[in-house]
């Protein structure tokens, strides 16, 4: 995939409110540690998709609507999703995230680049044009 199609298709999947949402809680939520209820440490590597689920339409019931998000995040790279056990887990992808930060960081050409004709006067008809606005 071509690097401006991708950068588009991360656009498109964050352009939703739904996926916004979905894909601001799971960047919350990856921490390198959990600590249980009994005082155990886990890792946590990201949601299961019902721990999502509830977070986004407050039900703790997974929906094809969640599905088609987590679908549409997942192509765009921006996330990961992976089995373990009977739950499906989601992670940010690092490096969509990075690919996204890296074109936004790029430096915007500074005005009277070459990036874009603009139509000015030549020296000559600018003042001219002035001369005549004066009178």
């Amino acid at each position: 995939m071509q690097k401006s199609t991708r950068l588009a298709t991360m656009f498109k999947a964050l352009g939703d409110p739904t996926r916004l949402r979905i894909f601001t809680f799971l960047r919350a939520c990856c921490c390198p540690v959990a600590i249980e209820e009994t005082g155990d440490v886990r890792p946590v590597l990201g949601a299961s998709v019902g721990e999502v689920c509830c977070q986004v339409t407050g039900s703790d019931r997974i929906t094809s609507t969640i599905s088609f998000h987590l679908k549409a995040l997942r192509q765009a790279g921006l996330i990961r999703m992976e089995r373990r056990g009977k739950q499906m887990i989601c992670s940010i992808c690092g490096e969509g995230v990075a690919a996204l930060i890296a074109y936004l960081q790029q430096p915007i050409p500074p005005s009277g680049s070459d990036c874009c004709e603009v139509n000015t006067p030549a020296p000559r008809e600018e003042a001219q044009m002035q001369k005549g606005a004066s009178e």
